[in-house]
């Protein structure tokens, strides 16, 4: 309502670090208004300031942050005005925030009621025992099953789901006015975080919270908030309503933002992802005018870079507003960025064929006592069966504990098998540990890690890692031949020569992946398996990192196993899919074939899960209740059956299913009849009518 009073309103916020170099301003020039019950989505690139308006409204910017200029009104009242008393009170009180990582918040020596119990002890005065069937009261509003058993726990006993549940719930103790959230699934699997979001929209809707979205996943912004603000360098650069933005953008860099992530209508061939060129400026080196015009499609010197750009209103009275001094010159429709077309690659004879792979691990008493005493077998992989051929991509997916990482340990020889063989070739590396395995075999198989900082040695120069690797494994010997060979590698992941002489300090997230990349090629790999290689990167960086990938592998006709549990991704990169879930494949086949019907069950729920960015798109929603099973005590039948909305009582809990064949090659591990199967709707639907402007 127009006469209502914003909870929130950011007005000309500007927010500055002080440091011995100086004042680096953060935050500039930011405007944001806040209505009761509304949610606001932020989102951008790592960098561009989205935390630090968060932190600026819990007013926890450290002793060096500073609002410099502007106002940050709460409920009408500026709170630079506030004393810190009144701060501490409104903290957890009527503003709280729920941070990305779950165990940060969780104090790991208190057991969760007492943690919960703080909350409505400070700030509402209740006594303990009041505190105590409030907390209870609340982790049953968040969906947690057995409320009692999780408030005498501690959070390392609970799931990752679990903790952010509990955080969650202790956001909302006090019924806030105003709930932030900081990227607060970005550490959940897709099908705990699509339970995550509708829990919040649930809440936030029966208590009519406000809420403040902060993510790079423009999906989960467009299925959970009312307006969004994109930011870029400090800056504010678009702001409207979600269908406005997402369906008439009107800013570059919202354009290629889109352009970088895989929505269902782009393709690895036909229509590949285009990453934004450049790097995103850091804040004491912005370029005059416009901070996006070094980057820029649209840039015009004289004009984007003659001075500061306000924010200017697209259509008046819509509040669609755009950081922009030629966004009514831009050809829209025409202005896309679009990548060159390639045909497709045509895969080869097997390289790799895994058959009924089983590893089992043995847990001894002593680790074990609370399990009642008796050793335990983990079946982290049992019988897996799969081929990966020349030049092909075969994606691995599922939630965190199905198995993925283990079988790529047993791949690498960090663990041995069980029973069943991985055959490179004629060679058997199931029980062939990397110890035992000769220079020219460990080549053959390299891995491009999730984590590019924890990868590389940080005392070590970029060039002295490829090159020992080069050295390594005999690719060549001569000095100046490996100098030679580390410059062709850089050039081939599209790095200047001289970061050869870079220490990783000196590179950013996205070129310490290329690096990763380059040395996992350094060897003439035949197989590269590449572990959730752009999860942790920007949404434009992992655009680039990908096509990266792909065109090494055409020039060099690698395999590739891609290890991942973002669908979308998937999606767009693999020829083959398989499954998994506690252990077991559940699905194979083509992508084609995966992400339509018919569906294994599980399969129809990770897809149902998957945040998708674009307004054309129907989903059907499948969201799956309880947790995954301990792999110490899978279920007899059907390692799915305790959280399928198709269950058989009687059949699936005692037997297990068969592997039914589809279509050539596609497989579906289920007792559900093929005419069921068969005649599953699709969970992804595009609205015909609809111009795919963003494909």
């Amino acid at each position: 309502m127009p006469d209502q009073t914003p909870v929130l309103e950011c007005r000309n916020l500007s927010i500055s670090y002080f440091t011995r170099a100086g004042e680096i301003p953060a935050v500039i020039d930011f405007n944001l208004k806040l209505m009761p019950g509304e949610a606001h989505g932020i989102v951008g690139e790592s960098g561009c300031g989205k935390s630090t308006v968060a932190l600026a409204i819990m007013q926890y910017l450290g002793r060096n942050g500073r609002i410099v200029g502007g106002e940050l009104m709460f409920e009408g009242r500026d709170m630079r005005t506030m004393s810190a008393e009144e701060l501490r009170a409104l903290r957890g009180a009527k503003i709280a925030m729920v941070y990305q990582e779950p165990m940060a918040s969780l104090n790991p020596s208190m057991r969760i009621r007492d943690q919960l119990a703080e909350v409505p002890i400070y700030h509402d005065g209740a006594s303990r025992e009041e505190a105590y069937a409030r907390a209870e009261a609340m982790l049953a509003s968040v969906n947690l099953p057995d409320p009692g058993r999780i408030m005498e726990s501690y959070p390392h006993q609970i799931s990752g789901g679990q903790q952010q549940r509990v955080v969650i719930a202790m956001a909302l103790l006090s019924n806030p006015r105003l709930l932030l959230l900081d990227e607060p699934t970005t550490a959940l699997d897709v099908t705990v975080e699509a339970g995550i979001v509708e829990l919040i929209k649930e809440i936030a809707a029966r208590f009519g919270t406000s809420m403040i979205y902060i993510s790079h996943n423009l999906g989960l912004i467009l299925e959970t908030c009312d307006r969004i603000t994109v930011m870029y360098s400090g800056e504010a650069v678009e702001v409207g309503d979600i269908r406005t933005v997402f369906d008439d953008m009107r800013h570059p860099y919202t354009r290629g933002l889109f352009s970088s992530i895989p929505l269902p209508g782009a393709d690895k061939n036909a229509h590949p992802l285009v990453a934004i060129p450049g790097q995103l400026p850091l804040p004491n080196q912005r370029p005059p005018g416009c901070n996006f015009g070094p980057r820029c499609f649209a840039f015009k010197a004289g004009v984007c870079d003659s001075g500061a750009i306000a924010m200017q209103p697209v259509d008046i009275g819509a509040e669609h507003f755009v950081r922009c001094v030629r966004w009514n010159e831009v050809d829209w429709r025409a202005a896309r960025p679009k990548a060159d077309t390639r045909p497709p690659v045509e895969p080869g004879d097997v390289v790799l064929k895994v058959e009924d792979l089983t590893k089992h691990y043995e847990i001894e008493q002593s680790a074990l006592f609370v399990l009642g005493g008796k050793t335990r077998t983990i079946k982290a992989n049992e019988e897996l069966t799969f081929e990966a051929r020349e030049a092909e991509t075969v994606a691995i997916v599922g939630e965190s504990g199905c198995g993925k990482s283990t079988f790529a340990k047993v791949l690498m020889g960090l663990e041995e098998a069980t029973e069943g063989g991985i055959y490179l070739g004629d060679l058997d590396l199931a029980k062939l540990p990397v110890e035992k395995r000769d220079s020219k075999t460990i080549a053959r198989l390299q891995m491009v890690f999730q984590n590019p900082f924890d990868t590389l040695n940080p005392s070590h120069t970029v060039g002295s890692q490829i090159a020992r690797v080069i050295r390594k494994f005999g690719v060549e010997t001569e000095r100046e031949r490996i100098e030679e060979r580390v410059y062709q590698l850089l050039d081939i992941v599209k790095l200047p020569r001289d970061f050869a002489r870079r220490r990783p300090r000196q590179l950013s997230g996205g070129q310490k992946q290329r690096v990763g990349i380059a040395r996992a090629f350094a060897g003439n790999p035949d197989v590269v398996i590449a572990d959730e290689p752009v999860s942790a990167l920007d949404v434009s960086v992992q655009a680039a990192v990908t096509e990266l990938l792909m065109d090494i592998q055409r020039d060099h006709r690698t395999t590739l196993l891609f290890i991942s549990h973002d669908l979308s991704v998937v999606r767009y990169l693999a020829d083959r899919v398989v499954v998994m879930y506690l252990g077991q494949i559940m699905e194979q086949g083509s992508t084609e074939q995966i992400f339509s019907p018919p569906y294994h069950p599980y399969t129809e729920a990770l897809l149902s899960a998957v945040p998708i960015a674009d307004t054309s798109v129907e989903k059907r929603k499948v969201l799956l209740t309880g947790d995954l099973p301990s792999p110490a005590n899978p279920p007899k039948g059907c390692p799915f059956c305790t959280r399928c909305p198709y269950v058989i009582e009687g059949l699936c809990e005692t037997r297990v299913p068969p592997n039914r064949r589809m279509a050539d090659g596609h497989y579906i591990f289920c007792h559900l009849d093929e005419t069921t199967l068969n005649d599953m709707k699709p969970v992804i639907a595009v609205k015909p009518e609809r111009d795919q402007t963003l494909a």
